[in-house]
């Protein structure tokens, strides 16, 4: 994973992220917006409702998440994701696509 200066801050590069990669970036974002949240707590199978988030969290996790990736990916489409897993399988496939 590498980090490139942008307008907003830092961005990730494009390029070569693995799940698990972009795992941890999620991870970062649950805990910056739920802060109560502890990283052990953050598991695949695990819902953002689960976790604690209300609708507005969950929002702010998923559009800094896909700013953060540089993907463009609808609502809607956030919205049919299941877990956790669902929603890095998603921004991988954003990515990759």
């Amino acid at each position: 994973m590498k980090f490139l200066p942008d307008s907003n801050g830092w961005k990730v590069e494009r390029t070569g992220m693995t799940r698990e990669e972009i795992f941890t970036l999620l991870k970062k974002h649950i805990v910056s917006v739920i802060p109560s949240v502890t990283q052990d707590r953050i598991l695949p199978n695990a819902t953002l409702k689960d976790l604690g988030a209300d609708s507005v969290d969950r929002a702010d996790i998923a559009t800094s998440l896909k700013d953060e990736l540089g993907v463009d990916i609808p609502l809607v489409e956030l919205g049919k994701v299941r877990d956790l897993d669902g929603l890095v399988d998603l921004l991988y496939r954003a990515r990759s696509g």
